[in-house]
């Protein structure tokens, strides 16, 4: 595939910062991945917007949050790469029940924004390792919540720099699945809550994290849920009952702790990480009958 067309910096100049060939390990919480011919993070909404409109058409854009839930590959990623976090970040109180979120906040800061105003119903967002963006993308969920169960609207932008405010019923929203409007990104979302004891909400969330530190591997690189649970069962189970906790190609573990977390043991490739997830397909394949689905994205070329 053709390398990335770089930005004429002598008619344009992005205020944000603006990297080429940045290492995607620095990026993502497996801690690797080849290097992206782009790397940007805009200085804020108005900057990624100019960012957009003087892309060339024909260059992919990949967005990225926290870098968790995805998998860059060794030879890296063509086009640019946009990150959202520290930059798309403000989160405000909107209306009595409302909250609105802009696409780079991590879910466990609207977990703790929305106590801390007395509003219930986020507190899920506390075990997602993610932004709100990627939360979005994916329908991400945690002890037994989901994200687009609390969104009343969200705000899109395209590749010419377009932003548009569209409603729930514009996407096809299912189980860890999103279908986004072709050439859209998410910008931001509004919440809606119910108001209620924020100290209590305060109670629950840090008995979720007690809970994920308990049964997640949340010390040792790692990507979040590799696969996603099939219809009336857990992926952890069928994993274990193939006996591959514990299993390793090169630096890539499944974790002894949680059987659907591949960690990062110490100099894992992208590929050992990769060839271990389609190895975990392949056993539970011919054990169980069950073809798992992969819950993180994977991206890029291999080296």
């Amino acid at each position: 595939m053709m390398a990335a067309q770089r930005i004429d910096r002598s008619a344009y100049r992005p205020r944000g910062k603006l990297l080429h060939d940045e290492p995607m390990s620095r990026h993502t919480s497996w801690r690797v991945g080849g290097p992206a011919d782009c790397l940007f993070n805009p200085a804020d909404r108005e900057d990624l917007v100019e960012y957009l409109r003087h892309l060339d058409s024909g260059d992919p854009v990949t967005w990225v949050g926290l870098g968790s839930n995805l998998l860059v590959r060794d030879g890296g990623i063509r086009g640019t790469v946009i990150v959202t976090h520290k930059c798309l970040d403000g989160i405000a109180l909107k209306g009595e029940r409302g909250i609105y979120v802009e696409a780079g906040v991590p879910g466990a800061k609207i977990a703790r924004f929305s106590v801390r105003n007395n509003l219930l119903g986020a507190e899920f967002f506390a075990g997602i390792p993610g932004t709100l963006g990627g939360a979005l993308a994916m329908n991400a969920g945690a002890f037994g919540g989901e994200t687009w169960g609390v969104v009343e609207s969200v705000e899109t932008v395209d590749r010419r720099g377009r932003i548009r405010r569209r409603p729930p019923e514009d996407f096809a929203v299912a189980y860890r699945s999103v279908t986004v409007p072709a050439g859209e990104w998410f910008l931001a979302a509004k919440l809606v809550l119910q108001p209620g004891d924020g100290e209590a909400g305060g109670g629950k969330i840090r008995e979720m994290l007690a809970r994920r530190a308990r049964t997640q591997p949340i010390q040792i690189p790692n990507a979040g849920s590799v696969f996603r649970n099939p219809a009336g069962d857990h992926a952890a189970r069928l994993i274990e009952h193939c006996g591959l906790k514990g299993r390793c190609h090169g630096g890539a573990c499944v974790s002894e702790r949680h059987a659907n977390f591949i960690v990062n043991r110490g100099g894992a490739t992208a590929g050992d990480i990769e060839a271990l997830i389609q190895r975990i397909e392949q056993e539970v394949r011919q054990r169980h009958g069950v073809a798992l689905r992969r819950e993180v994205h994977i991206v890029g070329e291999r080296a």
